[in-house]
């Protein structure tokens, strides 16, 4: 499974996601919204909106409700689980390993009121939760990043309800070769060692003891999120005064432009699970 020539560890992730935790916030999203867009057709550009579209799509296809008791792996600033608590009203945690983006999440939550969550910096390999903890585990484009994927998905299994719900989405790894240019461009750039094929993660999840409730491939959406963002990193090269920030976005909208590459050549993908561990529902 993995592509690269160098093993990427927990420790590798952890100090990416917090050294460019401000370089990503200055030019993606101020608000801390990272993850891939679910768009209306070819020719929308609305990153903004797209990226709520799939926090939507997929709290729909989990059935959240006030009821719920929901855990977010890899959390990253918290949008997702927030945006939970808000529209529904559930309790929930957030778990990331990034000490400096749940240092964000958390501040964001000071400014929010009633709301039954909190974020801790963690690892979903060994996490701090009680056995049959959450009736839901939700998780946007952050598993893939795991280096022990077998051991996140037992866990992931071990503090869910008999019954509970593993939703999620997560970049794809469609062939095993891939080349040069797609680990650079691709897997090297978030320190991501290799991952699954849209079928080959639902057998992985079914050896872990999931039932697979729905999936879908999501290929066209993750294309366009990097069409869109490509071309705005390259629009607000042109405006900008500050060197060093000029040329992290020309050198990102290069990136956009490969990783698109990627995409047609099948070197890297993104879909979307759900997932249910068999037993009774409990309370």
């Amino acid at each position: 499974m993995s592509t690269t020539s160098h093993a990427y560890t927990e420790r590798d992730v952890r100090d990416f996601f917090d050294q460019t935790l401000s370089t990503y916030l200055s030019f993606w999203d101020g608000d801390g919204v990272l993850h891939t867009g679910y768009f209306t057709d070819d020719t929308d550009d609305d990153y903004r909106a797209a990226a709520e579209r799939t926090s939507d799509i997929l709290a729909a296809d989990a059935m959240i409700d006030g009821s719920s008791s929901v855990l977010d792996v890899g959390c990253g600033c918290g949008n997702f689980l927030i945006h939970l608590a808000r529209r529904f009203g559930c309790r929930g945690a957030g778990l990331d390993l990034s000490v400096e983006r749940v240092k964000f999440a958390q501040e964001a939550l000071t400014a929010e009121t009633g709301l039954d969550i909190g974020f801790r910096q963690g690892s979903v390999i060994q996490m701090p939760y009680e056995t049959g903890t959450f009736s839901h585990v939700v998780s946007q484009d952050a598993l893939c990043l795991v280096p022990d994927k077998p051991s996140s998905h037992r866990e992931i299994h071990r503090v869910l309800r008999p019954g509970g719900v593993f939703a999620f989405s997560d970049f794809l790894q469609p062939k095993e070769e891939i080349g040069e240019r797609a680990r650079k461009h691709v897997y090297d750039r978030v320190r991501w060692n290799g991952g699954y094929s849209f079928v080959g993660y639902q057998a992985v999840l079914q050896e872990a003891g999931f039932e697979i409730l729905l999936a879908r491939n999501l290929e066209s959406h993750l294309r366009q999120t990097y069409r869109v963002l490509g071309r705005t990193a390259t629009e607000r090269a042109g405006t900008t005064r500050d060197a060093a920030a000029r040329d992290w976005m020309l050198a990102f909208a290069e990136s956009c432009a490969e990783i698109q590459v990627a995409i047609d050549d099948g070197e890297f993908g993104w879909g979307m699970f759900v997932t249910r561990k068999p037993g009774d529902t409990t309370p």
